[in-house]
């Protein structure tokens, strides 16, 4: 499997969960050398990925993160890239996707970033996040999941090993709780590589 943009914390600890499963894992990032666990590590920005790059990977991550008002555009961008240059293989692509455009009522006419009590200072990258992956929704040539994290996503956050399984809509636990720690998003994410088979599709992951 691969891991682009594979400098952030996510990646990192979604590296780190499929060395030690076993996985052969083949690292691009922008940075000079390889911090992460991964056995192959290539200095690569996203923009210069090619078809051969990742062709013959069974899974490609896609990790990317953005935060700036002029970067945020980037998470469109970039996915509209990845998809171009795995479109009409067989290579899966995983994204590593947000909560705000997890959909509250079971109408869907309401998501999360719309409900009053979102903080504002998250709202442009949910902005940005709702955007690419609507623009996903209509990519039929590509083998995707987009992977939404629970609203309260915790970089530091331990490692239970227990979790979740949603869909298109915010799940909760049964403590009332939509929670999950960096860890358990990176084994939620390896599962589905190893034996998920949600193509085309969007899930969400809680700690159980």
């Amino acid at each position: 499997m691969a891991i682009v943009a594979a400098g952030g914390r996510v990646a990192n600890k979604v590296i780190s969960e499929a060395v030690n499963r076993g996985f052969d894992v083949t690292a691009f990032g922008r940075k000079d050398e390889n911090h992460t666990q991964a056995q192959t590590y290539i200095k690569k920005d996203i923009f210069d990925l090619t078809k051969e790059d990742l062709a013959g990977f069974d899974a490609v991550v896609d990790a990317f993160g953005a935060w700036t008002e002029k970067t945020l555009p980037q998470h469109s961008t970039t996915l509209a890239h990845l998809c171009d240059i795995v479109s009409g293989t067989q290579v899966r692509l995983l994204i590593v996707g947000g909560a705000g455009s997890l959909y509250v009522n079971p109408e869907h006419t309401m998501t999360l970033s719309e409900t009053p009590d979102f903080p504002n200072a998250f709202q442009p990258l949910a902005n940005a996040m709702a955007k690419a992956l609507g623009e996903l929704r209509q990519r039929n040539d590509v083998q995707w999941t987009y992977i939404s994290p629970a609203a309260d996503f915790q970089a530091d956050g331990k490692r239970t090993e227990l979790y979740l399984r949603g869909g298109e809509e915010l799940k909760l636990n049964d403590r009332g709780e939509s929670i999950i720690s960096y860890a358990d998003y990176a084994i939620a994410m390896v599962d589905e590589i190893e034996i998920g088979n949600h193509r085309q599709e969007r899930i969400s992951i809680v700690r159980a």
